[in-house]
């Protein structure tokens, strides 16, 4: 502990700096939009030790409490990203593809096929009865495991 009292002591803003960068770091890796606010708050406390001269102890107490604040403020004021409000993420490639139209490569056999759509091949699962010949136009009604359902259009 005294040497990473000594530490604080001589190099306070440059830790607490690192410690900032470090979270930033792994926050960019991974996107998850958490780890920004420790991030901040310790990059408010490399500041505050530069300035204030603040001890170890206070100063990870001021970084738990700017942590948890800042954390609290963000859950409460900033919208959750659209996935996870039960849409559909944006680099989710099938979703997407929800009312597309598109043209069956062959004729559909029973209730299954392969449709084109958007410069794609894709498997897919007629929604409705009827039979799908080769060159139909077809619609993308929805998603079942890595098939597309679809009817004609």
């Amino acid at each position: 502990m005294a040497d990473l009292t000594l530490l604080h002591d001589q190099y306070g803003l440059w830790a607490w700096a690192g410690v900032a960068a470090a979270f930033l770091a792994v926050e960019m890796m991974t996107g998850s939009g958490w780890l920004l606010w420790p991030a901040a708050s310790a990059a408010v406390v490399a500041v505050l030790v530069k300035v204030m001269g603040l001890s170890l102890d206070a100063a990870v107490l001021t970084f738990a409490v700017l942590t948890i604040l800042t954390t609290l403020i963000a859950r409460r004021f900033l919208p959750a990203p659209p996935f996870a409000r039960g849409g559909h993420d944006i680099n989710d490639a099938t979703a997407r593809l929800l009312g597309h139209r598109g043209h069956a490569v062959g004729a559909f056999r029973g209730k299954r096929g392969r449709v084109f759509i958007d410069g794609k091949e894709w498997a897919a699962e007629l929604d409705d009865g009827g039979a799908v010949e080769a060159g139909a136009e077809v619609e993308v009604t929805g998603v079942a495991g890595a098939r597309l359902r679809v009817r004609n259009a």
